[in-house]
């Protein structure tokens, strides 16, 4: 393949996945703006809060960490509490691996850092469709980042002129944005079945145990009841699922 060809096949991906995310990165800028205007009246810094998106890129965990910032910071209950909401990545990390592995390391490495519920979903659509590569998932990894940062140091500097988006309704954005992505990701009953399972056992456990245990809890059933639905070796020959 001539040079000229490769430019115009990333250029062609670049943009593919800059469509597909746009409606993701709009929708988390009032919660991103939110996040930075919480932090500021907890003494946080634009710059702080900055470092912080850059650096953890989460934003559930990151809500979580500004309601019990205090001086001076509870290290052990901020990294706890952020590794029990973040545990997801690691199914959604593993749902991906098989996709990415011809990456290479280093960007394999980049790719699940600036994986999110978002990116995985569209990566995730995108690999039903065609063969992953490195420039669809580091262009919409990357928006996604940049967009996150730039929002909440903007949200940090602004601090008390934020109100409550869902004066404005823009609380529903991100429910509206994961409803979408899951009509994307449906093939059939075994997907409503994985749904359901997630959704009745995370709320299960949110009524009855404190915590962000609900997170873990809906995604592990969820992947358990898609692998106990899922057809044998032999019914997946005959309906040709896999090919």
């Amino acid at each position: 393949m001539r040079p000229d060809d490769m430019s115009s096949d990333r250029f062609t991906e670049a943009r593919a996945s800059a469509v597909a995310v746009l409606p993701a990165m709009i929708a988390v800028i009032p919660f991103s703006l939110l996040l930075g205007a919480l932090a500021a009246q907890k003494g946080i810094t634009p710059l702080e809060m900055m470092l912080m998106s850059a650096t953890v890129f989460a934003g559930s965990a990151q809500f979580v960490a500004v309601d019990i910032w205090r001086e001076p910071a509870p290290w052990l209950l901020l990294t706890v509490t952020a590794l029990l909401i973040n545990m997801r990545h690691l199914l959604m990390g593993a749902s991906l691996a098989s996709k990415i592995g011809h990456f290479g390391t280093g960007t394999s490495l980049l790719a699940l850092f600036t994986m999110v519920d978002e990116t995985w979903a569209l990566a995730e659509q995108r690999a039903a469709r065609a063969r992953l590569t490195p420039t669809y998932v580091l262009t919409m990894g990357g928006i996604l980042w940049i967009n996150w940062v730039g929002w909440t140091g903007l949200g940090a500097a602004l601090g008390s002129l934020m109100g409550d988006p869902a004066v404005y309704g823009a609380d529903f954005a991100f429910p509206a944005i994961f409803l979408t992505l899951l009509v994307g990701l449906w093939q059939g009953p075994r997907t409503g079945i994985a749904i359901a399972a997630s959704a009745v056992v995370a709320a299960i456990v949110h009524l009855t145990v404190d915590g962000p245990w609900f997170i873990a809890a809906g995604g592990i059933a969820g992947a358990l009841a898609g692998a106990l639905s899922a057809p044998s070796g032999d019914e997946a020959a005959e309906t040709g699922i896999g090919e």
